[in-house]
């Protein structure tokens, strides 16, 4: 198959348009304000009961973050190599599709009387997103040429961001007004969120599994030994990055600052109903604002790349991102966190597009199974954010302070930005090798 064919390039970022609204709806913004609101509810303060152990309900919303991206990143090493050896990629992407999406309309019956269970489903729609997504960035490689790269992941982004922002503004409208659609319990209306979610993934996701390539036919049976390789394959992928200086250099960096951003993703909403003591209504709203900014966003730091190059437009995003942290440990009014939230919406997209697009660039050319490599770079960010989210979650038990937890943040992104400026600009680094 010929690359930068549109149809295809079209029906790969529409997955970004099918999953994001996970992202969205279920990890962003209304499921952490239900989450807050239900416990609190069940048990009358911040502290609650979870499977024996009192923990505080933030605390454990971080907590299962980081449980579910450590199996994530636990498990993929074996459906990667199984992929590998049975031509099946894009059947683990389906499954794990379908694993999240049904998990998410599981939620539909979250209540206060079944807050154990619920904790768990979304731990598994986690797991579900996070493992779908790791076949899913394997294929950029394979649709685009590397010129390609930051307009495509920019476009997914895009798309996605898109796409989350519909289906968030049909979910918020039944939360703000009700009546319209003749609800009359308060609670409903997230919970038809949650089925909405589900529903809305695995319906778009048809399109790009009806138009991505299928992988290559199996060349050798699946056996004990052949499940391990998956992780033999990270160990080579390791073991070649020992040889490639700017691409190991990257990932380090990658995992540092990443650690960061996505811990901002999975917390931000909490912090605001828990710090700020946010109406719910403000705080979904907010969330949408940072969607529609992040178009924007995405698109820019693209730009600004041609124009600077990979690495100095990462050093832009993570730069900006230090000044997000000191800002939000500041933090006490709400337009104050407003501000924050659209300057949090013009970088997260933009940094992660661009990390995506980076990476492969880095990726040597004469390497024909992008999706071990792909397979190391998943991994790194999944170790990343179960790092970032347990240091958040732990940070704020052991000092009851959300506002530490911040700082923690600020110290991370600073630790980025240094790894950042140890390795050349991608420009730099094309016209030195075209030198030598």
């Amino acid at each position: 198959m010929s690359k930068n064919n549109s149809r295809v390039i079209n029906a790969w970022c529409m997955y970004d348009w099918a999953n994001s609204v996970h992202a969205l709806v279920i990890v962003s913004s209304i499921f952490p304000v239900y989450f807050n609101a239900t416990t609190l509810k069940a048990f009358g303060s911040p502290d609650i009961q979870f499977l024996g152990w009192e923990i505080k309900n933030s605390v454990l919303f971080s907590y299962t973050v980081s449980l579910a991206f450590l199996i994530t990143a636990a498990i993929i090493p074996f459906c990667t190599a199984i992929a590998d050896f049975t031509g099946k990629k894009k059947l683990f992407m389906q499954f794990f599709c379908y694993l999240g999406a049904l998990s998410c309309m599981s939620l539909f019956f979250f209540t206060k009387d079944t807050i154990t269970i619920s904790v768990i489903l979304f731990g598994i729609s986690l797991v579900g997103w996070s493992g779908s997504i790791v076949f899913y960035d394997s294929y950029l490689p394979e649709i685009a040429t590397e010129d390609q790269y930051d307009r495509v992941s920019a476009k997914g982004f895009s798309m996605g961001y898109l796409g989350s922002v519909f289906l968030l503004l049909f979910n918020l409208s039944m939360i703000m007004v009700p009546q319209w659609y003749g609800i009359t319990d308060k609670a409903l209306p997230a919970r038809i969120s949650f089925l909405s979610v589900g529903i809305w993934w695995i319906l778009f996701a048809q399109i790009p599994f009806r138009y991505l390539p299928n992988t290559k036919v199996a060349r050798k049976k699946l056996n004990r030994t052949a499940l391990w390789s998956g992780f033999k394959a990270l160990k080579k992928v390791y073991e070649h990055l020992q040889k490639q200086p700017y691409l190991s250099k990257f990932l380090l960096a990658f995992f540092v600052y990443t650690m960061g951003l996505r811990t901002v993703m999975y917390v931000a909403t909490i912090f605001g109903a828990s710090e700020l003591k946010l109406p719910s209504e403000s705080l979904i709203v907010t969330v949408l604002l940072i969607q529609l900014v992040g178009i924007v966003g995405s698109f820019s730091f693209a730009w600004l790349s041609g124009q600077i190059g990979n690495i100095y437009a990462l050093m832009v995003g993570v730069v900006i991102w230090i000044g997000i942290c000191m800002g939000a440990y500041y933090t006490t009014e709400a337009m104050e966190f407003y501000i924050l939230a659209c300057t949090v919406g013009m970088v997260m997209g933009g940094l992660q597009s661009l990390s995506r697009a980076t990476f492969s660039k880095l990726i040597p050319e004469d390497i024909s199974d992008t999706a071990s490599y792909f397979s190391f770079y998943d991994v790194t960010e999944k170790c990343a954010i179960v790092l970032g989210t347990f240091l958040y979650g732990l940070v704020e038990q052991v000092t009851g302070s959300m506002r530490n937890s911040i700082l923690t943040l600020l110290v991370i992104f600073l630790l980025g930005l240094i790894l950042l400026y140890q390795i050349p600009s991608q420009k730099i680094y094309r016209y030195q090798l075209e030198e030598e």
